[in-house]
């Protein structure tokens, strides 16, 4: 499936209004491609639009949440080229050409990521709203050491905050995915 949005579809502009005679740098529109969770996107974003706003207004990838809007939640945590970032605080624009994974793209419908399995497996979902952002982290943490300990498993979720668990279930749903007592194993 190819996204394609033409320029003017989708018009997503805010703050103050256009002053007689002047050009409003808002309404200006940029082509931006990249591909997301393994498919093709080209779309016209306004070149301030943060990635997050792009995942969520524009190509309706809600799974990914803001919370706090300043990198410090977690909640907007997506891969990037395989790395973690902050959705929240990167501009759309930089994500040209490069590949962005999101919460939906870690499994397939009927088939979770082991990760979500485990999460679901140990009761680490509460309220749901952290969940996302702290599966990428994990998913990033998995991709750069498939067996953390747990303070390491501690180190890599602690850019992400839950009020609900208090992370015990969050890291032992790791534990059991790395030691593979949970259903699944951590392929991919």
């Amino acid at each position: 499936m190819r996204v394609v949005m033409k320029e003017g579809d989708g018009d997503h502009v805010s703050g103050p209004l256009e002053q007689p005679g002047k050009e409003n740098a808002m309404k200006k529109r940029i082509p931006l491609s990249f591909t997301v969770n393994g498919e093709e996107v080209d779309l016209y974003i306004s070149p301030s639009r943060t990635l997050l706003e792009v995942l969520r207004e524009e190509l309706e990838l809600t799974g990914t949440k803001e919370g706090c809007g300043e990198g410090v939640c977690g909640s907007c945590t997506v891969l990037c080229d395989g790395v973690l970032v902050r959705s929240c605080l990167t501009l759309a624009m930089e994500v040209e050409g490069l590949e962005i994974t999101t919460v939906e793209g870690l499994g397939e419908q009927g088939k979770p990521d082991p990760i979500q399995q485990s999460f679901i497996d140990q009761g680490a979902v509460q309220c749901g709203f952290c969940t996302p952002g702290m599966l990428m982290s994990v998913k990033g943490l998995l991709k750069r050491n498939p067996a953390p300990d747990e303070e390491e498993i501690r180190r890599g979720i602690s850019g992400n905050i839950c009020r609900c668990t208090g992370y015990a279930k969050i890291v032992e749903a790791v534990v059991a995915v790395t030691t593979g007592s949970s259903q699944n194993n951590t392929e991919g």
